[in-house]
């Protein structure tokens, strides 16, 4: 026979249950505070100087050093611990059907009004970018011309008009677009590209250049077959334009610069790099990216001798590494990179490697070695004797290993480089599949999930 509860007890456990839905509110609530992020000031000068010059970078990026590098490691634990925490709550929001176990897009995806809340996006940074604000706090600037005509004058509706404003901006485009720069890209600081919705194309031309700013997101573009510019005079802001000596043809150059997040973009078929980091940046994050076709895909540490690049953090996280690449996924020189959750199909040379003592956490990642029998090794270390690398801290934790890949580590494991070399917890590496599945510019269209 059933028995009916006091009535006491359904009080206490009411209660109960009032208690556990204030505690899991305030738990999202806190979750849901992003950090500060500090504005650096943009170049000013008028001078018709190259300012892509080693001078100049060592001139600027030795006031940010300090600023920037994160020296204390029981701090990057503890920011690792957020980033963990973070993410879990996150997914509590909603859309469980939707989870893909990727945090970034479990993040924004599942959301069928995204474009309406397309600034959600900056809140689901991870890794060391994390905290990349774009052009969040700003109005929104829609391009309308695809047209790239004067490099000192452009015209207001175009992708340069908007980059180069001094405001922050969160950029969209009204529609599908192909966009030939005649010269490179110079953006200025807390902008956001946003090619959701629509099919933007930066092609056969110029590209991005990333230069002495700080809060950028590069997000949903096809960015291709980037030609090498210059000689020619370029402006960077309303108030500046200088002469530029020839540029290297990358898909995206960062130089100098800081807080920097390179999410869902398709890169391939460029003249020199597809992401390229130098000269004193960090806190960058590149992650759910497809790449292809490309020989040095990604550079990140401008020469062995720039010491100021020991500061530089970058996290390589979700992206697919795929068809027709050949080496640097990443090349790393001084500083502190964790590639993590990666997929790797395909290399011809080797996957990653380094020179100058880079501290490389590859966690969870999946490497499939290609059919030659010379060409197994995912590691590289360039053109440096094994009396001096072996003291270098590279590991592999947890990677998947398949077609006769092997990762070569060294070092004593010193807790303290890899604390600043973590940026996020790593996933099963059985689960890179399903978090990698959608990697580069997605095909979101208004009025459905993306």
């Amino acid at each position: 026979m059933a028995m009916a509860l006091p009535s006491k007890w359904v009080c206490v456990c009411a209660t109960v249950l009032v208690v556990m839905f204030v505690g899991v509110a305030a738990t999202v609530r806190n979750d849901e505070i992003s950090g500060l992020t500090r504005n650096v000031e943009t170049e000013k000068s008028q001078s018709s100087n190259n300012s892509s010059t080693a001078a100049s970078a060592a001139e600027v990026t030795e006031g940010w050093k300090n600023e920037r590098a994160v020296d204390d490691p029981e701090e990057v634990v503890a920011m690792v611990e957020m980033s963990i925490r973070n993410s879990t709550e996150r997914r509590k929001l909603g859309y469980f059907s939707c989870g893909t176990g990727n945090p970034i897009d479990d993040c924004w995806r599942c959301d069928p009004n995204w474009q309406k809340n397309r600034k959600r996006l900056a809140e689901c940074g991870i890794g060391f970018g994390r905290n990349a604000i774009g052009g969040r706090d700003g109005r929104f600037y829609v391009v309308t011309d695809p047209s790239d005509d004067d490099a000192v004058n452009p015209k207001p509706g175009t992708l340069r008009h908007a980059v180069i404003q001094d405001e922050p901006l969160w950029i969209v485009f009204k529609r599908d677009m192909v966009i030939q720069l005649k010269q490179e890209l110079i953006m200025n600081s807390f902008k956001t590209i946003d090619g959701r919705g629509v099919n933007v194309h930066i092609a056969n031309g110029g590209c991005i250049t990333i230069q002495f700013i700080t809060n950028v997101i590069i997000h949903g573009l096809h960015i291709h077959d980037c030609k090498p510019t210059g000689n020619a005079m370029v402006r960077s802001s309303p108030s500046h334009f200088g002469w530029r000596t020839m540029a290297d043809g990358d898909a995206i150059s960062i130089f100098g610069s800081s807080h920097i997040w390179i999410d869902h973009n398709s890169l391939s078929h460029c003249a020199d790099g597809l992401v390229d980091a130098v000269m004193g940046s960090t806190a960058i994050t590149i992650s759910n990216n497809h790449l292809t076709h490309h020989n040095e895909v990604m550079l990140l540490g401008h020469s062995d001798s720039y010491t100021r690049d020991k500061q530089m953090q970058v996290t390589i996280a979700y992206n697919h590494f795929g068809e027709g690449l050949i080496q640097r996924m990443p090349r790393c020189r001084h500083g502190y990179f964790h590639v993590v959750n990666n997929d790797y199909t395909h290399w011809e040379m080797y996957a990653i490697g380094g020179s100058a003592n880079p501290t490389i956490n590859s966690q969870g990642n999946r490497y499939n070695a290609p059919v030659n029998p010379f060409a197994k090794e995912v590691t590289k270390r360039v053109e440096t004797a094994a009396s001096q690398w072996k003291s270098w801290n590279w590991r592999s934790e947890g990677d998947l290993l398949l077609n006769g890949a092997y990762f070569t580590p060294s070092g004593a494991g010193a807790s303290a480089s890899y604390a600043r070399a973590s940026s996020l917890g790593a996933k099963s590496s059985t689960m890179v599949g399903s978090m990698t599945a959608n990697a580069g510019a997605l095909p979101c269209r208004r009025g459905s999930r993306c």
